[in-house]
């Protein structure tokens, strides 16, 4: 199985063990490097200091060690007794050829070998050791730090295999809530003893379920709503022409009342598909430019005051505010506004244009604050047990260009009022 298609304890032990891996590698093999320079200071210092005490009498001197000396006087060359032991060899001659400097380290016949000379009064005086004090001195390290650094390793290696063991556990419990979202008999319950992200995440998946169970409801509950408001102009006309059929009732009013009830029914109708529409034009970029209000007002109120006489309009606009979107969309709003405030004011109309806010106000009944909460929500019961569609767009219309809407009850009446969303 590839690392792509592992199971999450197997990812994590997978990375516990190379991580011990690369551990063990930095002390077996970075560490004694790092640690030679060192080594060999010591090395030269544990060459020079015999130097410094050796006398005149070379012979007397000279004791059988590690070390391995070489006296030179002119061209003459004397050398310890365990010159051979130490170097293998005999050929001062030849060793003499890798003594250069003051001290320093060559390989021959590939060992490696280190040196450290004196010279005074014509004489010199060498000191030469094999590596075997390095080697021991990275066995020491190892000896003492692998089994100290094993059994941390051990222990931490533990601690994780129980956590991930935890952690595992628990995302096993949230596939298994996520399996049965919709499952009304599954114990959704989260009883994770910790406090942690995986907690947190197991309390958004329970909000998601509830906020999914709740539009499954609210779906169900607008589609019985479009039912009924679809239902009830299709029963009016289908009664009309059987009773024009049984001739109860007169051909000419009984098409007046099909032709009122067919364009109360077509303008459902498009109110739904231009909501729907909506959905779709929120993700995509609207050119917004200026927007002549007063101008947009006025070509409104022209519009709808004929529709009743006995309301009267009034207008405030001041002209340094300054409002932008679409012609398109600020005449869906107001036209959805007013269209509303139409069936709902006594005699009174206000449009307010100042600040950069529009705030439309009608003189009619209040709103319940039962209804207030969920008044911009599509094909929801609404005043008088009505159901709509035009708050609901004139809310999504103002998302798009970049304002909100909100709604209060005045003392006498009912007010809107449209402001930019600051981004």
């Amino acid at each position: 199985m590839s690392y792509k298609n592992a199971t999450l304890s197997k990812q994590l032990s997978f990375i516990i063990i190379s991580i011990f891996v690369i551990v063990f590698i930095s002390l077996g093999i970075v560490l004694p490097k790092t640690l030679i320079p060192v080594a060999e200071e010591n090395i030269y210092s544990y060459l020079s200091e015999p130097l410094k005490l050796m006398q005149s009498n070379f012979n007397k001197d000279l004791t059988p060690s590690t070390i391995a000396y070489l006296y030179m006087i002119n061209d003459q060359i004397v050398s310890s007794d365990n010159l051979s032991e130490v170097l293998k060899t005999k050929n001062t001659n030849e060793l003499i050829k890798y003594i250069k400097d003051t001290y320093g380290k060559f390989s021959y016949k590939h060992r490696t070998y280190y040196y450290y000379q004196i010279q005074k009064n014509g004489i010199k005086k060498i000191a030469l050791t094999d590596d075997s004090y390095i080697k021991e001195i990275k066995e020491k390290i190892l000896n003492a730090i692998l089994p100290i650094v094993l059994g941390t390793f051990l222990l931490i290696g533990l601690i994780l295999g129980i956590w991930i063991s935890i952690i595992v556990i628990k995302i096993e419990h949230l596939k298994e809530k996520v399996d049965n979202i919709d499952n009304s008999d599954y114990n959704h319950k989260i009883d994770f003893k910790t406090s942690d992200e995986i907690k947190s995440l197991g309390l958004a998946m329970e909000d998601m379920r509830i906020s999914l169970k709740s539009q499954e409801e609210y779906r169900n509950q607008m589609y019985q709503n479009i039912s009924h408001d679809f239902k009830t102009p299709l029963t009016v006309i289908k009664s009309y022409i059987e009773a024009v059929d049984d001739k109860v009732e007169d051909p000419t009013n009984a098409l007046q009342i099909i032709k009122d009830q067919t364009e109360k029914l077509e303008t459902k109708v498009h109110s739904l598909l231009y909501l729907n529409k909506l959905d779709y034009l929120k993700s995509s970029k609207v050119e917004i430019i200026p927007i002549d209000m007063e101008k947009m007002i006025t070509d409104e109120v022209n519009k709808f005051k004929w529709k009743r006489k006995d309301i009267e309009f009034k207008v405030t606009i001041d002209h340094k505010s300054k409002f932008v979107g679409t012609n398109e969309h600020w005449e869906t709003i107001l036209d959805n506004l007013l269209n509303n405030f139409m069936r709902y004011a006594r005699k009174t109309i206000k449009i307010t244009a100042k600040q950069n806010k529009l705030i439309l106000y009608n003189d009619g009944s209040n709103i319940d604050n039962e209804l207030l909460e969920g008044i911009f929500t599509p094909f929801r019961k609404g005043i008088k047990g009505e159901f709509g569609l035009g708050l609901s767009i004139v809310k999504k219309t103002l998302n798009i260009i970049g304002y909100n809407i909100f709604v209060k009850n005045e003392k006498k009446g009912v007010s809107f009022t449209i402001v930019r969303i600051h981004k």
